[in-house]
Parts: structure tokens; sequence; C-alpha cells
């Protein structure tokens, strides 16, 4: 009998489809509508993890955004603390923000 995947596989599989992480990143942008800041803050930086993991890893992300690998795994780390700018910097570079035409 086969097993069935665990959440996170399951996650990290819907992701890899750009349209998906949007409507993730969507969905947990909403969900910080009902949190204080620092709840938020740790939700925004997991969602940013989930899909960086999704979508080839902190290497590619590293390798998109031209930081330093280091500085991301600290960044989407639970206890990051990035600028605005960084956090912009990534989503940017995993979400596609700036060009809606890519599916």
């Amino acid at each position: 009998m086969a097993r069935s995947k665990k959440f996170r596989d399951l996650l990290i599989e819907k992701l890899q489809n750009s349209k998906e992480a949007r409507l993730y990143f969507e969905a947990i942008l909403e969900e910080c509508k009902e949190c204080d800041e620092e709840e938020a803050k740790k939700l925004v930086l997991q969602a940013l993890k989930n899909i960086a993991d999704a979508q080839g890893g902190i290497a590619a992300l590293a390798a998109k955004t031209k930081l330093g690998r280091p500085s991301l795994y600290k960044t989407l780390s639970p206890e990051g603390n990035p600028k605005l700018s960084t956090i912009i910097t990534i989503t940017n570079a995993l979400l596609s923000f700036s060009s809606r035409t890519q599916k």
C-alpha cells in the first residue's frame, strides 16, 4: 500500500508552480491581517522559505538575488530580521511580481 505524502512534501510540490506560489503568498498576506507584527513576520519569512525550497532552494535564490547563501539562510530563519528591501528583493525573485505575464 502506498504511503500518503507528508503535508510539506505536497506543499513544496504545489509551490513549484509560480501561479500557485503567488496564490499561496497572497493567502499568507491575508492571514497576516489577523496576526500581530511578530507572528506576521514569522509567517511571511516561512512562506518565502517554502517557496524558495520549492523553486530550487537557497542556492538558486542566491543566484537570482545576488545575495549570499548564508545571509539568505539567516534571513529566512525563524530568528531572521531582514530589512524591508531584502524582503522585497526575495519576493520579486521568487514570485516574479515584476513580470506578471509569467504563469
